[in-house]
């Protein structure tokens, strides 16, 4: 039985555009005689080669982002069908189970899957601050769909309470992570925030994760440094001066290092010392623990007590031949039509792989990682 195997409509240019690129292409692949002023533009001014780009089922993904239902945006053209991948497709690049399922609009698992970290790899930082801090209870700010939440849990933590704003990721969240208080709201609101506050008084809590909104520092977007969504950490600051945990931990887009040449990361390292935390960045790449997908990402670890830069773990795999690929993710979902598929399927499928075992919940994470070191 597989969830959320649904994909999406495309426009007849858009179709003509898919069908021309072959496996592993891009937009240099659609013959100028399609029309297209977009495409126009790309090449005068040299577009990224991952527009329009058709994965390859030998080689990972491209990074998976809110825009996977627009062949476009990036590359999220299916290995060897005419479409775009389904949310369960990128649900798998983004090393969810299939028994999490997504809830609300199909339009809406876009963004909920599109904005989530890689459970795999926030279980593999999970593991590696409780060999080294003494914590179990959680808070999940900017929790999202809940893959930073659902690696952590792998990993043996409490999620106590967690919050967020956009309705459909809580409705996610709250159906797959049913132990967790959720707190739905704008968390700049006093009645959210003390209903927030509330519950964690109730709990000992060891540490406080999230990720919070971070379009102004991604390289995508515009940068733009005075745009408000860049101080939501704020409130994530006053969390954490309120409670006080062992350890604290922000997820965000690797712009974050950069933006406005590096004073904004000064500036949150500057906010968290003057609590008396040690704070350390790391750019990693998902696809070195076990995610099918060219992901990168910054972690920002602070303690109170210890060093900081031991709480990151070892990438697991350096050679490229061992990376998780596209056709091991995904190649024993059911063929479907462009805008077709169904939100519940009932049809058993047959594991191909270790990966496809784990997703299917045939092995657990940790013998997926004995395996995955092994070979």
């Amino acid at each position: 039985m597989i969830h959320n195997h649904v994909t999406y409509p495309l426009s007849k240019l858009d179709m003509l555009m898919v069908k021309s690129v072959p496996e592993g292409g891009n937009w240099r692949n659609i013959p100028e005689h399609i029309p297209s002023k977009r495409l126009e533009q790309i090449r005068i001014s040299g577009g990224r080669t991952t527009l329009y780009g058709r994965l390859h089922r030998e080689r990972p993904s491209y990074t998976i982002t809110t825009y996977f239902n627009r062949p476009g945006n990036g590359t999220y053209i299916h290995p060897k069908q005419d479409r775009v991948i389904s949310a369960r497709e990128a649900a798998r690049l983004q090393s969810f189970p299939d028994n999490y399922i997504f809830y609300s609009s199909k339009t809406s698992f876009c963004k909920q899957i599109g904005n989530a970290v890689p459970p795999l790899l926030s279980y593999c930082i999970a593991k590696r601050i409780k060999q080294i801090q003494k914590v179990k209870n959680v808070v999940d700010l900017f929790c999202g769909a809940g893959g930073l939440g659902l690696g952590f849990e792998w990993a043996g933590y409490n999620i106590v309470v967690a919050n967020d704003n956009f309705p459909a990721a809580c409705e996610t969240y709250r159906n797959n992570h049913k132990k967790t208080i959720l707190i739905e709201g704008d968390i700049t609101e006093s009645t959210v925030k003390d209903a927030l506050i509330n519950s964690i008084k109730k709990n000992k809590i060891d540490m406080i994760i999230g990720g919070p909104p971070c379009q102004g520092f991604s390289y995508a977007g515009k940068r733009l440094k005075d745009d408000p969504r860049n101080f939501l950490y704020k409130e994530y600051v006053e969390i954490v001066e309120r409670v006080r945990p062992k350890v604290i931990l922000i997820e965000n887009v690797e712009g974050i290092l950069t933006s406005d040449k590096g004073k904004t990361f000064q500036g949150i390292k500057t906010d968290f010392e003057e609590l008396g935390y040690k704070l350390h960045g790391k750019k990693m790449h998902a696809i070195q623990f076990g995610v099918p997908q060219k992901r990168k990402r910054v972690v920002i670890i602070g303690v109170l007590n210890g060093n900081p830069e031991e709480c990151f773990p070892k990438e697991i795999l350096k050679d490229e031949s061992k990376y998780i690929t596209v056709d091991m993710a995904i190649n024993n979902l059911p063929t479907i039509e462009m805008n077709g598929g169904k939100d519940l399927t009932e049809e058993k499928l047959i594991t191909n792989n270790f990966y496809q075992q784990f997703l299917a919940g045939k092995i657990p994470v940790e013998e997926y990682y004995k395996i995955l070191k092994s070979r």
